[in-house]
């Protein structure tokens, strides 16, 4: 179950109680969640389109309080079948024909008076509504006890998101060779997903996405999950990533399909000097909208500010999308051991489409990448020589040392 040793996972605990009597927190519940894997080890399921559902599925979780071991109460499919290696601390069993409500709150009016309970983000709105019912107390949202903690990652942490990043890199070398004109973009991201779980993957860290851009369609970078064909004078764009040990990659070029026009090669430079211009600007205390400000600040002075549509990054980690966001609105101060990405692009439909998106991290020095996938432009001529893999050669980007070399 566990990825760390459980003195890790215990250390984590530790620093949450002082947190929690900090803000005078009495009472943390964490469902299946990044939260909950950071903290004890319990491996989330791979998410699904479709929502997994038990009965009793809304008990599901886990109770922090300070100084005492977690107490999980699991509906008896999950206890079964998702966690058969046990979990750390005490739990509580709740069977398909017991009264999930009653034996929810036995538990919850187990832990005496309560002030003040927080609740991880994505709790469900019936859990909630239990708490509200079984507690006379305020519930909060528990973000401010655990993003701060995980926002900053340990040297083991940094690891696996390279490992991540590496297998994102590895599938975009070999994917280039299949971009041809007529190339169907399902059949694209299908050879992508599994090229990563080839490599190691557990799965995608998002839905895969493929689509091109250019003078022959008027699509936007909005419409990514088609069954379209690739054609020569576009521009192929690509956003994925790979999760080694619940630990995500987001990772995005653009492939040139045939001759690129002046525009687009005068976009392209312009989309790389802005992600240069970013990872110039991260550096301890720096906040993340100043990051934001000198990455956009080159698109638009080369006058393509408006084809610059969404923010520059977000933090990554066990999940793929976390706060802070890199973005004009976060304050936020960047500290060593953050790690998040900056993904420009200029999107206009009907005439040019790219991005690129690598993820970096905040070292005592400055910004390090940690993809090592070339960000120079790449253009096929529509004839993939099959077999080839470009992985193997791909050009080393701007990461001149070992991620893992900058302890946070």
């Amino acid at each position: 179950m566990a990825v760390f040793a459980p003195t890790v996972y215990a250390e984590r605990r530790a620093t949450l109680d002082e947190r929690m009597r900090e803000q005078q927190v009495d009472l943390l519940f964490c469902p299946p969640s990044g939260d909950l894997e950071y903290l004890t080890g319990a491996r989330r399921r791979f998410p699904t389109f479709g929502n997994i559902s038990y009965t009793h599925g809304w008990v599901c979780g886990a109770f922090f309080r300070p100084g005492h071991d977690p107490v999980f109460v699991l509906p008896r499919m999950v206890a079964e079948f998702d966690m058969p290696t046990g979990v750390p601390g005490e739990f509580v069993v709740v069977n398909e024909t017991d009264d999930g409500t009653a034996a929810f709150d036995r538990v919850v009016k187990g832990f005496g008076p309560l002030g003040t309970i927080a609740v991880e983000q994505r709790t469900w709105a019936e859990t909630v509504l239990a708490l509200g019912r079984a507690a006379d107390a305020k519930i909060v949202s528990g973000v401010s006890l655990t993003n701060p903690m995980r926002r900053v990652k340990s040297t083991a942490e940094i690891e696996l998101m390279v490992a991540a990043c590496r297998v994102a890199d590895s599938a975009m070398g070999v994917v280039t060779n299949d971009i041809a004109d007529g190339a169907v973009e399902r059949e694209l991201v299908e050879e992508l997903d599994s090229l990563l779980h080839r490599d190691g993957s557990r799965g995608v860290s998002f839905d895969t996405a493929v689509w091109a851009m250019g003078p022959s369609t008027a699509r936007d970078a909005s419409d990514r999950e088609t069954s379209a064909k690739v054609h020569r004078g576009s521009g192929v764009s690509f956003d994925f990533g790979a999760v080694i040990d619940g630990y995500c990659s987001d990772f995005g070029r653009t492939v040139a399909l045939g001759e690129p026009s002046d525009e687009y090669e005068r976009v392209y430079e312009t989309v790389i000097s802005a992600q240069a211009a970013g990872l110039a600007a991260v550096r301890p205390g720096a906040l993340a909208c100043e990051v934001d400000t000198a990455c956009r600040q080159v698109i638009v002075d080369a006058g393509y500010g408006d084809g610059f549509r969404h923010r520059t990054g977000h933090c990554i980690g066990l999940d793929v999308h976390e706060y802070p966001f890199i973005s004009e609105e976060d304050r936020t101060p960047l500290e060593p051991g953050m790690t998040f990405t900056i993904e420009p692009s200029v999107f206009m439909p009907g005439r040019v489409g790219v991005r690129i998106e690598d993820i970096v991290l905040v070292t005592a020095d400055g910004g390090v990448t940690l993809n090592e996938y070339s960000p120079d432009m790449v253009v096929v001529d529509g004839s993939p020589s099959l077999g080839q893999d470009l992985s193997s050669s791909a050009p080393t980007g701007s990461c001149c040392s070992s991620p893992a070399d900058h302890t946070p």
